[in-house]
């Protein structure tokens, strides 16, 4: 069951997204969306890109496919699955595994999506190689990150059950035609299921980029396709729009981001709080360019009222069966101080099926209202290719050219940091970016940081992991409003792991990912900073943390 999504805006919003709800119903604009019109954004190749829209049919039609490689994985003897994968590719599964966690009698997931060596040797660590099947997701099949992973884990696998063997331990999800079908093929992986070219990256959560997954760990994938389903015929274009609860919501923040509350803040219920991860790069990638866009605000830690900008929609995703009551009167005094909130109840962890459809739908209608394309990420391209320019250059020399970063020990840090901070005006936000190892331990430290900049200087903060949040938040970083402040946070791998075949190893790959961030940042005129803290993260970050207090006094 679809509950009614509910908000609450300040009148002069309130009648702003009543004229454009009007307007939508006198156009026939909804209509014009599942006609596939590309001039609903800015009539360029918009209506290649959306497959997404019948996707649920489609995929509800072939369950007994997705039924198989369950069946086969479950009596397969595997104990894990390790997904492969960046962006699009990996963050629907994340959201599944931390969401349903492992399912009885099912291998438990597990999601790589981080050249940080110290990363991909905990994951490898948490495994069992001899039984673990390893999924390689990648839609274009020549995305980096994807490919190394599959290079060092088949290397392990090989040594691990023999050459012979170590095909049948992979699986691998990519487009038809794709570098990846023909290595896939070549090595004798166990499957291969195909993308849509039709659907991009972050618009594939309900096509075999996410449900493979779902269905080899166990999840009823009937289930969920059919809230999915439910959903897809809510947004249906016969639906009023002012009934449809994707036209609603993405007319709602397209229209306030023109009005400028772009920073689009998610609060979500503890049970479903990876969801935010997944809508960070739907909503960043699609709408983040052309100098305007969402800014997705996600984990960041509660405040009262008064620490929030007028710069901000809050959006809340409740779980019914396992609300947070705290959340709940958290949200109550956001509505009552006059903030604008949008309320979504999610019946149970199956509702994310309807979730991936009302979201993907809504974030389409937003770049329709804002006037641009939603399918294209043209500035991720952009670090991609600085990113490249610097491996390619250790291929050939072994080094990376050399540099001077500001450290943790410099005298000067903490005038450095006031200086930077002192750039931070009305309506900015404040994104930590952080190549390091994703542990409890760093974010915690990180969150630290981040709530002590929101409380000061009353700005929406984000934080990002490098080098997932390229494929992901970089987009609006760098295509989007030049609203924000930067701090990169770079560290001295304790430990590299050499990738089979290369030259360059995973370390060299992460800190020529930050290096191409920053230069891309920096010549598309945003104001960043970049801090190392050498091999010791932890008490680097205790020091920066420390810092950064001393700059904002």
């Amino acid at each position: 069951m679809i509950r009614p999504q509910t908000w609450t805006l300040p009148a002069d919003l309130e009648a702003e997204v009543r004229a454009t709800l009007e307007a939508w119903a006198a156009g026939g604009t909804v209509r014009r969306l599942w006609a596939r019109d590309a001039t609903l954004w800015s009539g360029a190749d918009e209506a290649s890109w959306l497959g997404w829209l019948g996707i649920t049919e489609e995929q509800l039609g072939r369950l007994g496919d997705l039924r198989r490689v369950a069946e086969d994985v479950r009596t397969g003897g595997f104990t894990h699955v390790l997904l492969l994968g960046m962006g699009g590719s990996s963050l629907c599964p994340e959201v599944l595994k931390e969401t349903f966690g492992r399912v009885e009698g099912y291998p438990e997931l597990h999601v790589l999506d981080s050249t940080d060596p110290a990363q991909v040797r905990s994951l490898e660590g948490q495994v069992d190689l001899a039984r673990t099947l390893f999924i390689v997701s990648s839609k274009s099949g020549s995305t980096l990150e994807p490919n190394i992973f599959k290079q060092y884990f088949f290397e392990r696998v090989k040594q691990a059950v023999g050459a012979g063997r170590a095909g049948s331990r992979f699986i691998a999800i990519t487009d038809p035609g794709s570098k990846m079908q023909q290595v896939a093929e070549a090595d004798g992986f166990r499957h291969i299921f195909f993308g849509l070219p039709s659907i991009g990256g972050r618009y594939s959560a309900l096509s075999d980029f996410g449900m493979v997954p779902a269905a080899v760990m166990g999840l009823d994938v009937a289930r969920f396709l059919g809230q999915a389903d439910e959903m897809a015929n809510a947004c249906a274009s016969c639906v009023p729009v002012e009934e449809n609860p994707g036209a609603v919501l993405g007319i709602i923040m397209g229209v306030l981001a023109k009005q400028g509350r772009d920073k689009v803040t998610l609060i979500a219920s503890p049970g479903i709080h990876d969801l935010g991860a997944w809508l960070e790069q739907l909503l960043a990638e699609s709408t983040g360019k052309d100098g305007q866009g969402l800014i997705p605000v996600d984990r960041e830690p509660a405040g009262p009222p008064a620490v929030y900008g007028a710069d901000r929609l809050f959006v809340y995703l409740r779980l019914a069966t396992a609300p947070d009551r705290a959340q709940d009167e958290r949200v109550a005094a956001l509505e009552t101080a006059g903030h604008p909130v949008v309320r979504i109840t999610v019946e149970d962890p199956y509702g994310l099926g309807a979730e991936f459809f009302r979201w993907e739908f809504a974030t389409a209608v937003a770049g329709a209202v804002l006037g641009i394309n939603a399918f294209n990420q043209p500035d991720v391209e952009a670090s991609k290719i600085a990113t490249r320019r610097l491996t390619d250059e250790y291929e050939k020399s072994g080094t990376l050219p050399p540099e001077s970063p500001v450290r943790v020990g410099d005298r000067d840090l903490v005038a450095t940091l006031r200086a930077c901070l002192g750039k931070i005006g009305p309506g900015d936000y404040v994104a930590l970016l952080a190549y390091v190892e994703m542990t409890p331990a760093h974010e915690a430290l990180l969150q630290a940081i981040r709530r002590a900049v929101r409380d000061r200087y009353r700005v929406a903060t984000c934080l990002g992991f490098g080098p997932r949040f390229l494929h992901s938040t970089g987009q609006a970083y760098k295509g989007g409003p030049n609203t924000g402040v930067f701090l990169q946070i770079t560290c001295d791998d304790a430990a590299d792991l050499p990738v089979p075949g290369q030259t360059y190893s995973f370390g060299v790959v992460k800190a020529a990912q930050a290096r191409g961030d920053l230069q891309v940042l920096t010549e598309r005129g945003r104001r960043a900073l970049r801090v190392h803290l050498g091999k010791d993260v932890a008490r680097g970050l205790e020091m920066l943390r420390t810092a950064v207090d001393q700059a904002m006094k």
